[in-house]
């Protein structure tokens, strides 16, 4: 088990459904970390922007896009997560990939489609959620407007690790900064928020403010730039365990169980 977990963020602004040059701007990125890096996360549709054009821009699963990962995954010794466009079975799916090392892989399917941008009417919802496990850490990784909905987040499994990979506009980045300090509390886990900057092509501003929490709501990432940057941030286990084990506010929570509709 690895008590700590090095973990990159990249926040970056990401060129309008261009993938070949989103991935030649993050492999720029991922090429320049340390070797000892162990988690590499990746925006939401990082390879597109959040677009609607699925028609034109999905890639088959495990598609081109996904093997890039794997090599981005294999180069670097580290596990690689985001979310990209594709297409399976007649539907799209806004999916987020977690690759490991070795190149196997799992995948997750966003759940909350973004009904303001009109995304349920292109993409199919998720109906499962995803705990990986990695390096002795528990991980749950979601898309955005997941972030919205705290019963899909409950910590029922001791997850270690919450992380949101995300298109979130400038508009309501108020909503982000409170929503991801709200999922690490009240998850008693570290919590993780990626987020993109600039403009894209459906005139849309992002503000970035990607962070890093620990399980109190103490925000452990440095960076608090509104452009690009990359940080490494390392992530205690053992910090993780004795705040639970001294504050055993998990063991109070709910039982309940999720209807899909």
């Amino acid at each position: 088990m690895a008590q700590i977990l090095n973990t990159a963020i990249l926040q970056a602004n990401l060129e309008w459904e261009n993938i070949e040059q989103n991935r030649a701007l993050f492999e720029r990125k991922i090429r320049e970390l340390p070797q000892e890096t162990d988690l590499i996360i990746l925006p939401e549709m990082f390879s597109t922007g959040f677009s609607m054009n699925a028609e034109n821009l999905a890639e088959p699963d495990k598609g081109p896009t996904f093997k890039w990962m794997q090599k981005m995954a294999l180069e670097k010794d580290s596990a690689v997560t985001g979310s990209l466009i594709t297409s399976e079975k007649g539907h799209f799916y806004n999916r987020l990939y977690f690759v490991f090392p070795d190149g196997s892989s799992e995948k997750y399917d966003k759940r909350h489609t973004f009904t303001l941008a009109k995304e349920d009417e292109t993409y199919a919802a998720g109906r499962e959620r995803l705990i990986v496990n990695y390096k002795g850490w528990k991980i749950c990784p979601l898309v955005c407007y997941d972030l919205r909905f705290p019963v899909w987040a409950r910590n029922t499994e001791d997850y270690d690790l919450l992380i949101y990979v995300a298109n979130w506009p400038a508009a309501r980045v108020t909503a982000w900064d409170t929503l991801l300090k709200a999922r690490a509390i009240e998850n008693m886990s570290y919590c993780i928020g990626l987020n993109r900057v600039g403009r894209d092509g459906s005139e849309l501003d992002y503000l970035g403010h990607s962070a890093v929490y620990d399980c109190l709501g103490k925000q452990i990432s440095s960076s608090k730039e509104e452009t690009e940057f990359t940080e490494l941030v390392a992530l205690n286990k053992q910090h993780l365990l004795d705040t639970r084990s001294q504050l055993k506010f998990l063991q109070d929570r709910d039982r309940f169980t999720v209807h899909l509709e």
